[in-house]
């Protein structure tokens, strides 16, 4: 009963066997064998590596994302404009002015030789009121002294104790800052000293900005500035400077909000130079940020941007009125968010391709032996025939 049963499974063998005195082993069948072998180690490596490989996959659907705000990472250096002359400010389409920024702001001054200045305050936030009230500053020595604004007070009795709430006061009015000399405060600071020493100096300008999540611009240009008769204007009168601004610029880093792997940013590394010494430059970039969304495979979400950009540069002459010698970045935000999701092939994938590398390599190999194996047995055949004839 048993030994039936045994025979009714065998009819299940799908791989019938032969008897080992009926196998013949030939020399192309060893070859065929070798090649398959060698083959299928490649493909498995292949298939093993494409199964470690990590792919992301794009997606794009409508930005709903409301009342954020969008950081602007920079990093930009000036080889031939001192810090002293230069301020940043930010912009957007709901009427939002940041003037002359300097929250999360930093500057260091550059020597003709382009490296950073030791002597000087190599990180120090524009603007920064301390600098002036420090005692090498301050030939009074006085920690209580307050003088005069000239005429700029918000209110009565108000007073500036150094030459940066005098320049500040005079922002706020809309006035031009004409004489610094006839300031107490820059007379004792020695402020037209410091801009004649830093004159030949560059500067490297990094940090951050938060703004609104809506169109507008940012700008690295000379000069303080102001609101006059609803314009924005810079104050380039304190320079007392009869020539041109060069505004050589290399920007070594600029991105809008968290970086993610493999982003690319097309303005990093990006350098411009000006040869003229009759006018200045007005380099724009209009950037299309687009929202991104970067998803890892542990599940953390990075909320960031990606950007493209186009560029164009005016050559403006001292006396015009149709522009303002500086960098102007100007970006507008896509509606379209893109999402990239990493993604990893499963192990079961990963088997079920080792499974169709090793046979389908051994049932082409098996295809193409029993040809060659034929081919030859006819061949001899014939050869023999030949003889025997």
């Amino acid at each position: 009963m048993s030994s039936d049963f045994l025979n009714k499974i065998k009819s299940f063998d799908a791989y019938p066997k032969t008897l080992e005195d009926f196998r013949v082993r030939t020399n192309s069948g060893a070859a065929v064998s070798i090649i398959s072998g060698i083959f299928i180690v490649w493909l498995f490596i292949s298939e093993f590596a494409y199964y470690l490989r990590t792919d992301v996959n794009p997606e794009l659907f409508v930005d709903t994302t409301r009342g954020e705000k969008l950081r602007i990472n920079f990093d930009v250096t000036f080889p031939n404009m001192p810090c002293s002359f230069l301020s940043v400010d930010a912009m957007d389409m709901t009427g939002e002015h940041q003037l002359d920024v300097y929250h999360n702001i930093f500057k260091t001054r550059i020597g003709k030789d382009g490296q950073p200045i030791h002597n000087a305050v190599e990180k120090q936030e524009l603007g920064d009121k301390d600098v002036a009230l420090k005692p090498e500053n301050d030939v009074t020595k006085d920690p209580n002294y307050c003088g005069s604004c000239y005429g700029s007070e918000e209110y009565p009795g108000q007073c500036c104790r150094t030459c940066q709430e005098v320049q500040e006061a005079y922002r706020k009015k809309g006035w031009a800052f004409v004489n610094p000399d006839g300031i107490e405060q820059c007379s004792r600071e020695g402020f037209t000293k410091k801009l004649q020493e830093q004159k030949d100096e560059g500067c490297k300008v990094y940090g951050f900005l938060l703004v609104n999540k809506v169109a507008g611009n940012f700008h690295f240009a000379p000069g303080k500035s102001f609101q006059q008769n609803h314009m924005h204007v810079h104050d380039l009168a304190v320079f007392n400077f009869r020539g041109a601004f060069n505004l050589t610029h290399t920007i070594n880093k600029l991105s809008f909000g968290t970086e993610f792997p493999g982003i690319i940013n097309p303005l990093d590394g990006v350098s411009k130079i000006w040869t003229s010494n009759s006018n200045s430059p007005m380099y724009q970039y209009f950037v299309k940020v687009v929202p991104t969304i970067y998803q890892s495979l542990g599940g953390n979400a990075i909320n960031t941007n990606q950007f493209s950009v186009t560029e164009y540069t005016r050559s403006l002459d001292r006396d015009s009125n149709h522009g303002l010698p500086g960098v102007f970045i100007m970006y507008e935000l896509s509606p379209i968010m893109v999402k990239f999701t990493e993604t990893q092939k499963s192990f079961a994938h990963f088997l079920t391709g080792v499974c169709a590398i090793i046979g389908g390599v051994f049932t082409v190999a098996g295809i193409i032996d029993a040809f060659i194996y034929h081919s030859l047995r006819s061949l001899k055949k014939k050869v023999e025939l030949g003889k025997d004839t």
